[in-house]
């Protein structure tokens, strides 16, 4: 009997033993199970993204259901040309928002706005909107003229919610040839020339007009950007202008956003926001004796260390008696502005990222390819050389110049700056377009437009005008300084125009 106790006791020890093994076994297996079913349900499109929650009432863009499948039908009925140019792939591949819901209308703050003067196409025009609209952007008033205006594209740009269109008619030119602006003189150094000097009046003054129909739309924010720009709200807790602008102070009246640069990898970019990621950062967020113990080598023997402008681009908080300082910057009529300059975010300026913007540019203005009569049409001095290029070299030529001034090809001097700050990768812009692409927003939004775009008629655009200049005349200029009964003396600093980097002669 003694001799048995020992067996007895081993058999419990080996039971207790199996029963701890397999507990442990379960709680291995079922998290692992709930997590596998919580992905195939994430998957199938059975979980909602919570973030598409960030409002009670969920607004779908234009053509967008609920299912993949209707959107795959609502393009294949498409017979638009356009549709080719912005993408043919549906999966809905991006997951912060599921089916692009936004809440239009809703009680977030703050709420934001951009103003443009464009004549580009929607392959250009559609990414640029939708990708501020993710940033936490509701409204957009779009200036339009050139390709822009024309029923194919306006009409298209009309559908989508929250985008304003104003076409430079006859009347729009009238009402803002009795602007303030023509009886003042912070602006008038620009007045009466061609071509940029023509398109930074024509900025000023319907930034002017955009901050009035912001006002009426209760907007707390107004951001002037070009449709080759996109905000980088790097520096917020997410990523999101309207995050970013909300943790700004309420005493600052003015935002500052340094701008980058693109410096394409390839001579052959179709589409830049998805497929440029290399960028050189500007003088503002680098360290002097990196910039400037770099400068040679960044500038690659251009005239600046940016091809264009340096200066940056602004936003400012909507309140009494605000104007343009230009396409630039803000001012206020009746004190200086309290401005902060952003440490981290960014403007990034896609420029002359395609071979056929040399061309483009050239086809806009009538000046002489000549030294001295580029200086009546452009600002900068390499809009001045790729003018001339474009207008006097054989398009072998124009290719040689273009990878040599524009395009990075040297992968040693790439890494080499990218390792000392002045080049830097940026991803997320050309991931959410790749994505919007993806998941046929653009598709979807030209062929919701369809059946407006095959009714249009060509009285739609009767009383646009092409370019003519504004407030030439006189009389004009005349009446409504009598209207407004402005002192002929009334003085403000000159406007900022778009300005390059320090040189050298900086140090």
């Amino acid at each position: 009997m003694a001799g048995s106790r020992p067996t007895t006791s081993t058999s419990q020890t080996s039971s207790a033993n199996l029963f701890t093994s397999r507990l442990l076994l379960l709680l291995t297996l079922l998290p692992l199970t709930l997590a596998a079913f919580a992905f195939l349900l994430q998957w199938r499109g059975g979980l909602t993204d919570p973030i598409t929650r960030w409002s009670p009432d969920h607004h779908e863009f234009p053509g967008m259901e609920s299912t993949s499948g209707s959107i795959k039908d609502a393009v294949r009925n498409s017979g638009s040309g356009c549709t080719d140019l912005l993408g043919q792939s549906h999966s809905l591949s991006f997951p912060y928002f599921r089916d692009w819901k936004f809440g239009f209308g809703s009680d977030l703050k703050p709420k934001i706005c951009i103003t443009t003067s464009t004549s580009a196409g929607l392959e250009q025009t559609l990414p640029w909107i939708f990708y501020h609209k993710v940033m936490g952007v509701s409204t957009f008033f779009l200036f339009v003229e050139g390709k822009a205006a024309s029923p194919t594209v306006s009409k298209v740009l009309e559908t989508i919610p929250g985008v304003k269109v104003i076409y430079r008619t006859r009347e729009l030119e009238e009402q803002q040839a009795k602007s303030r602006i023509w009886n003042e003189t912070w602006l008038s150094s620009f007045f009466y020339k061609p071509c940029n000097y023509e398109l930074f009046v024509k900025q000023s003054l319907n930034m002017e007009m955009a901050i009035v129909m912001a006002r009426e739309a209760g907007m707390d924010w107004i951001i002037h950007l070009d449709t080759d720009e996109l905000i980088h709200p790097a520096g917020a807790r997410e990523y999101s202008l309207r995050q970013l602008l909300l943790d700004v102070p309420g005493n600052v009246d003015m935002v500052i956003f340094p701008n980058y640069e693109s410096s394409v990898e390839r001579d052959d970019i179709k589409e830049p926001f998805s497929e440029v990621s290399m960028f050189k950062k500007n003088y503002d967020h680098l360290p002097k004796d990196v910039y400037f113990g770099n400068y040679k080598e960044a500038t690659r023997g251009n005239p600046n260390y940016f091809l264009t402008y340096g200066n940056g681009k602004s936003a400012a908080r909507i309140q009494d008696h605000l104007r343009p300082n230009g396409a630039h910057r803000w001012h206020n009529y009746m004190k200086t502005p309290n401005e902060v300059k952003l440490e981290e975010a960014a403007v990034l300026h896609y420029t002359y990222p395609k071979f056929s913007d040399l061309t483009s540019r050239r086809d806009r203005c009538g000046c002489k390819p000549t030294k001295e009569d580029v200086k009546r049409c452009f600002m900068l001095e390499f809009d001045r050389a790729a003018f001339i290029i474009a207008s006097t070299a054989t398009e072998e030529e124009m290719l040689h110049w273009y990878r040599e001034r524009i395009v990075w090809t040297d992968k040693a001097l790439n890494l080499k700056l990218l390792r000392k700050g002045i080049l830097t990768r940026i991803y997320a812009p050309m991931v959410i377009v790749q994505r919007l692409r993806e998941t046929g927003v653009f598709t979807s939004v030209i062929a919701s437009a369809q059946k407006v775009l095959s009714s249009v008629t060509n009285s739609s655009t009767a009383g646009v005008t092409s370019s003519s200049k504004i407030g030439h005349d006189g009389e004009s200029k005349a009446t409504a300084r009598r209207v407004l009964q402005i002192p002929d003396n009334t003085s403000f600093s000159s406007a900022i125009p778009p300005l390059s980097p320090p040189g050298l002669e900086g140090i």
